[in-house]
């Protein structure tokens, strides 16, 4: 490893939270490095990322050591294109060098929760009361102008809609399906993913439905997703597909750098580390869903460094990972086991969700391994237990993303239900920072390529804090008149700051090249960076 690589993995693992494992501090500090696939090997990302030929990659049962750092870290590209999507400090992928400090940040609980409770006929139907997210999927729709937000109904009972004008105040119209009721489906369901699909050109399947329901097949009890489509995210059609056999707790994401439907398929407990999960993957979400046991490939578990809980000895597991794509990167939403619920106590499941960051679908890194949807500890609290996410992107809703996930605060006879949903806020791009102090500090990309005419950044700066930038050729060489003194000083706090330069109307004179940015923070935390065509700074994103 050389010297350069070496400092800025120091620095990543100086940044951790203080509360952090001295053990996940060390392994953060020196992780291993997996073998980056050969120049000639398999599919092109859009961020310069070359996959290996075999995809996906041949793996084997998951262990408790920690995965290597993935290869695109290990040996980014030489240039790196960045025309989609808002370009995320959550790992070392763009750094060249830095002497700024990464901070790694959480989401605030909405003081309003839980928005959604169990309080209809129809919502207490089953073994207990629930209107809670379990997978399920939250949208906004263009056509209509409202948040849509699918939910459990009763204990897998049925599957039902809310709408809203602001994602908070949510609405239970009766939509008629069942006359008088908010229920949209009423089939038999345990975790569903429902995915405004933004590839789909026939209006009427816009809406896909990825429902895990049980039958019996050859006097054999099994799980499958049955497939519907709608127009609306009410009507939905009989069955368009149906996948191979799974367990019940799988999701359905979507890969838009590679246009691929990912499938996060529950493993049973019985390997060495307990709960994981397997990946399959395919272009066509209704044809190619049905698949053979020999295409679905070992991916993910928890591992050595998922702390316990406090005062436990007990190694979490991998309930489920929900691959969701963010601006230029896959989020990797892990819902942990943390130890069995406790009837005596009548405490539901102890889930909770941290995050991961992927910039190909399939390998991730955990930087920050502290719960990002948190369980609470007041007892028959909404969220006392079994902490689940969406399975579907953040949304952004002006400088904000909305999580939305649901929680079980216990019910009488089942532990496991009282099921709710709420939201958690996060600054937008707000997942990592990097921050400067009174002693200024810089960043420099590594060369990177861009064909928008624009530059922005999300900034935010404390009193008497500012940030410059400038552009350098690939020998680091300042490019004029892109320079630091031109810069105009940026001295406020926003989630899209247009950059600047004196004798310089646009960044027209640098694009196609590739260039190297870097950016001198004083008293300031630096979340993102992207250049645009529109002036406005929309970003192009991938479909």
């Amino acid at each position: 490893m050389n010297r350069r690589r070496f400092l800025q993995l120091t620095l990543a693992a100086s940044s951790l939270p203080p509360a952090f494992p001295a053990a996940l501090r060390a392994a953060s500090a020196a992780p291993t490095l997996s073998a980056a696939p050969s120049a000639a090997a398999g599919e092109l990302l859009p961020n310069g990322i070359r996959l290996p030929a075999v995809w996906p990659p041949a793996t084997s049962t998951p262990v408790l050591k920690p995965a290597p750092l993935p290869f695109y870290l290990a040996q980014p590209p030489a240039v790196l294109p960045i025309d989609f999507g808002r370009q995320l400090f959550v790992d070392d992928f763009l750094i060249e060098h830095t002497t700024l400090q990464r901070r790694f940040h959480l989401p605030e609980l909405h003081p309003a929760n839980p928005l959604i409770r169990p309080e209809q006929p129809w919502e207490k139907a089953g073994l207990a009361p629930m209107a809670a997210i379990l997978g399920d999927g939250v949208w906004f729709d263009p056509q209509d102008r409202l948040f849509k937000l699918w939910y459990m109904a009763g204990w897998r009972s049925g599957t039902a809609l809310a709408v809203s004008e602001d994602g908070i105040r949510w609405r239970k119209p009766a939509f008629g399906i069942v006359p008088g009721s908010n229920l949209v489906h009423t089939g038999d369901r345990d975790s569903t993913s429902l995915w405004l699909d933004p590839t789909e050109t026939n209006p009427a399947r816009r809406y896909k439905f990825f429902r895990s329901h049980r039958e019996v097949r050859d006097g054999k009890a099994e799980w499958y997703f049955e497939i519907h489509t709608s127009a609306d995210g009410i009507h939905w059609s009989a069955p368009a597909g149906r996948s191979g056999s799974i367990y019940p707790r799988s999701t359905v994401g979507w890969n838009p750098a590679r246009k691929v439907w990912i499938y996060s398929l529950r493993k049973d407990s019985s390997t060495a580390i307990g709960r994981c999960r397997r990946y399959y993957e395919c272009a066509d979400p209704i044809t190619g869903a049905d698949w053979g046991k020999e295409a679905r490939h070992w991916w993910v578990g928890a591992d050595s460094l998922d702390p316990a809980r406090p005062g436990t000895t007990f190694q979490p597991q991998l309930t489920n990972i929900d691959a969701v794509p963010y601006e230029s990167v896959m989020l990797g939403l892990y819902t942990l086991w943390r130890g069995a619920l406790n009837p005596d106590l009548g405490r539901p499941e102890l889930n909770d969700v941290c995050l991961g960051f992927s910039r190909d679908g399939f390998h991730f890194h955990r930087p920050d391994r502290r719960p990002f949807l948190a369980l609470s500890e007041e007892k028959g609290a909404w969220n006392w237990g079994n902490v689940q996410p969406a399975a579907t992107p953040p949304l952004v809703v002006g400088d904000k993303l909305h999580f939305y996930f649901s929680g079980r605060s216990g019910a009488p006879g089942f532990p496991d239900g009282g099921g709710s949903t709420g939201l958690a806020t996060l600054r937008r791009d707000g997942f990592a920072s990097l921050d400067a102090g009174d002693t200024e500090g810089s960043i420099t990309t590594r060369p990177v390529r861009f064909s928008g005419c624009h530059l922005f950044v999300n900034l935010a700066t404390a009193p008497g804090g500012e940030l410059r930038t400038e552009i350098l050729d690939a020998d680091n060489r300042v490019i004029a008149p892109f320079t630091r003194e031109n810069s105009v000083p940026l001295r406020t706090d926003q989630t899209r700051h247009a950059v600047k330069w004196l004798g310089a109307d646009d960044l027209a004179a640098v694009t196609g090249r590739a260039v190297k940015l870097r950016f001198h923070l004083r008293n300031a935390s630096l979340y993102a960076f992207w250049t645009s065509r529109d002036s406005s700074g929309a970003t192009a994103p991938l479909s």
